[in-house]
């Protein structure tokens, strides 16, 4: 069996009922671009660890489909996810004698470093939201003040706000993906983790915004342009050019999530409260990710200052 037949069967047959649509949706897009054009004429027989590791080389070289250069050792590992788990499905299920995916030597994954907004630039960034016209952009401060992910923030309604209580539940997220006519649409469903369904409160400060947000809106969503909800890409192009206009060094959106979490702990939020703020199965992950961030800046701060004697 050719293994480019065997992925199509493994998608839909064993990941498909199983994933979120959001996996299955990056698990499929791995298959097409990445997979069949570069393994799928082999048989499965013939899927040797030495032509696995053969391949991973190729992604860290050339694997970048944009640009030809290597992929990152985290979009590598990536796609051997997918590799692993579509070779030890098969070998479970009779298609191979041998498991050769635990023989392959992976590359190793790099910490990505904590981007955050520095407070002259966070202000800045509230100053130019409330500056604006549009309700949609209230989320950008709203995230700043509650560490919500981007998808967490576009799937909230107004009946998870209780703003009498001065608290909000996270019960959902959304993604942009694609409907059965192959057009591009919002998804909705769960949560990143069962740990990510959670109640945060407010700052008392955001109330009397979201009230004046709320009288005005037509639409179930907190966030949305008119009565329609607005998707994952456009919010990020929203606040791409609200960058742009206050002239700060741009950051991804989920750099508002990092900055939250910075200034709670600068703040003196013990780690297990921003833990479960942030939706993490474990304080560790808060923990490496924060503290250590944190430490590395005044150590380099520190080093800055020790220049000066």
């Amino acid at each position: 069996m050719k293994y480019k037949d065997w992925l199509k069967d493994w998608l839909e047959h064993y990941v498909k009922p199983t994933v979120k649509d959001k996996t299955y949706t990056r698990y499929a897009e791995v298959v097409r671009l990445h997979l069949i054009p570069a393994l799928g004429d082999y048989e499965l027989s013939d899927l040797k660890p030495i032509v696995l590791q053969r391949y991973v080389t190729e992604l860290t070289q050339s694997g970048n489909l944009k640009t030809g250069k290597g992929l990152s050792a985290n979009s590598v590992n990536g796609i051997l996810i997918v590799i692993r788990g579509s070779l030890t499905t098969a070998h479970n299920i009779g298609l191979t004698d041998e498991l050769v995916v635990g023989k392959i030597k992976r590359p190793r994954n790099e910490e990505k470093a904590v981007e955050c907004f520095a407070v002259s630039e966070q202000k800045q960034i509230e100053q130019a939201v409330f500056a604006d016209k549009r309700d949609k952009m209230i989320g950008v401060v709203l995230c700043l003040y509650t560490g919500l992910r981007l998808g967490e923030l576009l799937a909230l309604e107004w009946t998870d706000v209780d703003l009498s209580r001065g608290e909000l539940t996270v019960s959902k997220s959304c993604h942009d993906g694609k409907d059965e006519n192959g057009n591009y649409c919002r998804i909705t469903g769960a949560p990143k983790t069962n740990s990510s369904k959670r109640t945060i409160p407010i700052p008392k400060q955001l109330i009397p915004h979201l009230r004046e947000v709320k009288k005005r809106s037509i639409c179930d969503h907190v966030i949305a342009n008119g009565s329609k909800p607005v998707t994952v890409r456009s919010y990020q192009r929203s606040f791409d050019l609200l960058q742009q206009k206050i002239k700060i060094p741009h950051h991804g959106f989920h750099a508002l999530r990092h900055t939250f979490a910075t200034r709670a702990i600068e703040c003196g939020m013990d780690v297990k409260s921003l833990s479960e703020i942030l939706g993490h199965k474990d304080p560790t992950i808060t923990l490496k990710r924060y503290v250590h961030s944190l430490m590395e800046h005044k150590r380099e701060y520190m080093n800055r200052l020790g220049k000066m004697l």
